[in-house]
């Protein structure tokens, strides 16, 4: 036994001045030749081998992805601005001038002023010159209307075609070789999905991008162009919390992947943060037809109406559908039978239903000439009745 811990001592005393021989000159390889003395080299080089790699992950913030749209996008977003002359009241014709330091005018004098302005937006939706925008934009049949583009350039709007059935009308502009925007699918759409809106806010700040979410769809509303000069009954449009201004009308709503899902039309009176845009599905519908006909040919029923959703239904003991407020004189509604007060249920077995984008939208998916088969709610009584879909003359 005295020989063993003599034996154990003698190469504690070897391996220490080995440790400190290593550490003065010759460096890691006598350690290593050491550890292998001791059988211990596989341990050692086990624990070299297990070492955990490092990798490094690509991040993507929101950030980027909005940046990526925009310079995507931005060449094909359009200014759209007016040129009109107008009479205006001068309100300086009643001046007091006791020195005669300004001319006289007649009391009450009114005078021609030029207007020349930004007044909405728009995008091109094809290479040879055909810009989307809102009808409301360009309603004034006597005004001059010009296309600004992202580089400045401007071009004069040769021709207007107005949709008489939604707020939607196409400029014809003279160009070649633009780039138009891709068209997504508003049908697809969810709920939180990001939406981004370009435009030219407040008519004035051109380009101005505004991030948000799908924040209601289906919805129907009185959309006004935030200046008080437009009101249109507008059904199953998309609802977003990205900041929409008056000027934005007519600009694109865009999805993460620069995908045009609707067009800017109208702001929520009296709320923030709360706009409505066209699902681009319409829109597509839209100029499908006008590149089979040249115009506008929309089939129409001839009705003014509210729809009914669930929950005024139950409180008021009546089915969801089209309440109908006016019956427009000669048109199909007229002439199969509809009257005031009814509520339209069913087109062709089709339930007519808020949540499902409404009367307009069954009606958008017939073609001019379709006979359709109505379902009437008429004080408790269900009423069958024809009626024979006619070109729209609004």
């Amino acid at each position: 036994m005295k020989k063993f811990l003599v034996l154990v001592a003698l190469f504690l005393v070897i391996a220490a001045a080995n440790v400190r021989e290593v550490s003065n000159s010759q460096g890691w390889g006598r350690v290593k030749g050491w550890f292998s003395k001791l059988g211990l080299e596989q341990e050692s080089q086990v624990g070299l081998k297990t070492k955990p790699k490092v990798e490094t992950q690509k991040v993507v913030y929101q950030e980027s992805v909005v940046i990526n749209v925009v310079k995507k996008v931005s060449p094909s977003v359009v200014t759209v601005g007016i040129k009109k002359t107008t009479v205006v009241f001068d309100p300086f014709a009643d001046l007091f001038d006791p020195f005669g330091l300004f001319p006289q005018r007649p009391q009450g004098q009114t005078r021609k002023k030029k207007i020349e302005q930004d007044i909405g937006s728009g995008f091109i939706v094809s290479a040879d010159g055909l810009v989307i925008t809102n009808k409301h934009v360009v309603m004034d049949p006597k005004a001059e209307y010009k296309v600004i583009t992202n580089d400045n350039k401007k071009y004069m709007v040769e021709k207007i075609y107005r949709d008489p059935s939604v707020d939607l009308a196409i400029l014809k502009i003279k160009a070649t070789g633009l780039k138009p925007l891709e068209l997504g699918n508003s049908d697809n759409l969810q709920l939180g999905q990001m939406a981004i809106a370009i435009g030219t806010a407040l008519g004035e700040f051109r380009n101005t991008v505004t991030v948000g979410v799908i924040s209601g769809l289906g919805r129907g509303i009185v959309a006004g162009d935030g200046m008080g000069a437009f009101s249109e009954r507008l059904d199953n449009v998309i609802q977003t919390d990205a900041a929409i201004n008056p000027g934005n009308s007519g600009g694109p709503l865009l999805n993460s992947a620069g995908q045009v899902i609707g067009v800017n039309v109208a702001v929520a009176q009296g709320a923030q943060n709360i706009g409505f845009a066209i699902p681009i599905n319409v829109v597509k519908e839209v100029l499908s037809n006008f590149e089979r006909t040249g115009r506008f040919s929309r089939p129409y029923l001839g009705v003014k109406y509210k729809m009914i959703s669930q929950r005024l239904a139950i409180l008021n003991e009546v089915p969801e559908g089209a309440y109908v407020v006016d019956v427009i004189e000669g048109s199909p509604a007229d002439k199969a039978g509809i009257k005031v007060g009814d509520i339209i249920i069913k087109i062709d077995g089709e339930s007519v239903k808020e949540k499902t984008g409404g009367l307009v939208k069954l009606i958008q998916k017939r073609k001019v000439g379709e006979v359709v088969d109505l379902e009437v709610w008429r004080e408790g009584q269900i009423k069958k009745l024809k009626a024979k879909l006619e070109e729209s003359r609004y």
